[in-house]
């Protein structure tokens, strides 16, 4: 065999290799869908670069937004893998349409806060503050469980508020109070601490009454292609590291 031969053999042979051992270390990487709540949006994102780490390959893909609106997607069809919502009722419209499989999970709760501008400039002391025409407040609207929480406040309260918005999930509220679009806002503890100082949180005592504290659950979505990976994140997000960092972002844990 000439020399110019065995050059070529050898770059054939090669390419050959590379090509296989290429094709062994980068198999085709498998997407979770995990639908969230708004409010968990810093917390799962934190938790998903972990995640991802502990199972190569994967890659978890968030749709954001109000619990409602994702439930009642759910419902429709919309290919998810994992449902996380802030309330259990929206989770029992999921439920009830037989869209979950098995029995969700409820691992933490979250309080409302009065969001205001840094300083409390208004002197907001309770929900009676927001009361009159001297400050404008947002809110979520009824359907979405922030919206739900807030009237259980107003009742617990005796109070009737007047907001200038009622918005589709809790971040857009927060973002209104960031932005100065208004005064205050009602929003959860954890979102006043995701704001990073651009937003203060005034505690008030109805915070606590029944129906305005609100449960998280997860649960798998049924007939998911992806149940093993659903599972896996479930137990991910219950287990130690995320009860870490609902901890670390204001949740209570359950």
């Amino acid at each position: 065999m000439t020399r110019a031969r065995v050059l070529v053999v050898l770059v054939a042979l090669v390419l050959t290799a590379c090509g296989t051992s290429s094709g062994e270390q980068a198999p085709p990487a498998r997407t979770l869908t995990v639908s969230a709540a708004a409010s968990l949006t810093d917390v799962y994102a934190g938790l998903k670069q972990q995640f991802e780490q502990a199972n190569p390959g994967t890659v978890v893909r968030f749709n954001v937004g109000g619990s409602d609106t994702l439930a009642q997607q759910i419902v429709q069809g919309a290919p998810a893998d994992v449902l996380a919502t802030a309330s259990t009722r929206t989770m029992q419209t999921a439920q009830q349409a037989g869209r979950i499989r098995g029995e969700p999970v409820t691992y933490a709760v979250n309080q409302l806060q009065i969001g205001v501008a840094p300083g409390n400039p208004k002197g907001i002391a309770g929900l009676p503050s927001l009361v009159g025409p001297q400050v404008t407040e947002s809110v979520c609207a009824p359907a979405v469980p922030c919206g739900a929480a807030t009237e259980a406040a107003e009742r617990a309260a005796g109070v009737t508020l007047d907001p200038v918005s009622e918005e589709q999930d809790v971040r857009s509220v927060l973002q209104r109070v960031q932005t100065g679009n208004v005064d205050a806002g009602l929003v959860y503890v954890t979102d006043v601490r995701a704001s990073g100082g651009q937003v203060q949180g005034i505690d008030f005592p109805q915070a606590g009454a029944p129906g305005a504290a609100q449960s998280y659950l997860i649960g798998a979505v049924a007939g998911s292609p992806n149940a093993d990976l659903a599972d896996r994140w479930i137990a991910f997000v219950t287990g130690p590291q995320g009860d870490a960092a609902l901890a670390q972002a204001g949740f209570e844990l359950r």
